[in-house]
């Protein structure tokens, strides 16, 4: 942005002091005291995967995703303790790999001739998951907590007055946090993912018995599709995830993309590689090999201790029905068999909801300096929540489910 923000200021909050620091690679903070600040199994935003993100070079000034992570301390008197709390933050140029869209807001601004870009964003890159956006070492519902997302707003927005970004974005909160950014005052939004929910389901088929009898009938079918090919579906873990395999992976994904897009994805082998290394024991990589023990297909999921996430998958050949296999119904056995409680498969395809998966609500806030901007946009925001509940509730009354109370 030319004028890059001062490294630290500081913000009164409740007659406490507290230091904001801003910094430039995630690679400048601890790693141990990243994690522990974040407290949760969530792969998503642990130390490794955002700077496997950077070190592989995906994420950075020329990808249009300049880090500028934020720290917090607290000031006593003339001590400055330890940090309290993170929150990952960056600069955008646009808005690829968000999942929250908001091109119709950048070019309403082009149109004016108002620079929409660059913006502040508080999100995972190019990875549409709910979890949370600031790790702190308060409690979610304490006293401080509440002080600690004021500090966060008034030091967005002050990045806003102070240097020129157009708006700042905080994206797939946990509805906590939501809650607690939103008693600040700035624009709420509302959008909406499929998740499927385990029951406590002894095998697939137990699912399958909880669906009324058509669309248990329409999934077996699908799978017999894909069954009668003869292929073969193997999950790999951990340490297992070898280099070679990775190298497959890789070529599936991309083959997928250049199909689907035109490109060959946001993410290189550099941060596939790194991740397998560093985050293994939270990934799980699907391969499927056709009758002569080829590699036709993989998809690669992660997990947490309750959450099972599909992120990528890619196949070399087309197979009708493959995508729904190697993507939701491969996923659902792994969660029966591990005893996870939810399957992510990734944002939007409503077409999720007659294979069982739910609509959920999932929540971002926003931030708009353009006093004429932010009240067209708020109208707009408060419009497309009473749409995104109405659209929801029609869903929920398609799903397979016997019983519509799942």
């Amino acid at each position: 942005m030319g004028n890059e923000p001062d490294a630290r200021f500081c913000i009164a909050v409740d007659e406490s002091l507290y230091q904001v620091e801003f910094i430039a690679a995630i690679s400048q903070f601890s790693k141990e005291n990243w994690n522990r600040l974040m407290r949760d199994s969530n792969p998503f935003n642990r130390y490794e995967y955002l700077a496997a993100l950077e070190s592989s070079g995906c994420v950075c000034t020329k990808t249009g995703w300049t880090p500028m992570h934020m720290l917090v301390r607290k000031v006593n008197g003339d001590e400055i303790d330890d940090v309290i709390a993170v929150m990952p933050l960056y600069i955008k140029a646009h808005s690829y790999g968000e999942y929250i869209f908001d091109w119709a807001w950048a070019d309403a601004y082009e149109r004016h001739q108002i620079p929409y870009y660059p913006k502040l964003l508080a999100a995972i890159p190019f990875t549409p998951v709910t979890g949370m956006r600031l790790g702190s070492i308060f409690e979610h519902t304490s006293l401080q907590q509440q002080a600690l997302w004021q500090v966060v707003n008034q030091a967005l927005t002050r990045c806003l007055a102070d240097y020129g970004f157009s708006s700042w974005h905080c994206l797939f909160l946990p509805r906590s946090q939501f809650t607690q950014l939103s008693k600040q005052q700035n624009l709420q939004r509302l959008s909406t993912q499929f998740h499927w929910f385990n029951r406590n389901y002894a095998d697939f088929n137990h699912f399958l018995d909880s669906l009324t009898s058509r669309k248990r009938k329409d999934i077996k079918k699908e799978r017999q599709k894909v069954s009668r090919v003869g292929l073969t579906f193997e999950f790999v873990e951990g340490d297992a995830v070898t280099t070679e395999l990775w190298q497959h992976f890789y070529a599936c994904y991309q083959s997928t993309y250049a199909k689907r897009s035109g490109h060959y994805g946001y993410l290189n082998l550099e941060f596939f590689e790194a991740i397998g290394s560093t985050l293994s024991e939270q990934i799980v990589l699907l391969l499927v090999r056709d009758p002569q023990r080829q590699i036709i297909a993989s998809a690669l999921y992660f997990k947490s201790a309750t959450h099972l996430y599909g992120r990528y998958w890619g196949a070399l050949v087309d197979v009708d029905g493959l995508h729904f296999e190697a993507c939701y119904y491969q996923g659902i056995e792994y969660c029966i068999a591990n005893k996870l409680q939810v399957f992510d498969a990734g944002a939007q395809g409503e077409h999720k909801v007659s294979r069982g998966f739910q609509p959920v609500e999932t929540y971002s806030n926003h931030e708009v300096a353009h006093g004429e901007f932010r009240s067209a946009i708020e109208s707009f925001t408060q419009q497309e929540a009473q749409n995104i509940k109405i659209y929801m509730q029609q869903l929920k009354a398609k799903l397979p489910y016997k019983h519509q109370s799942c």
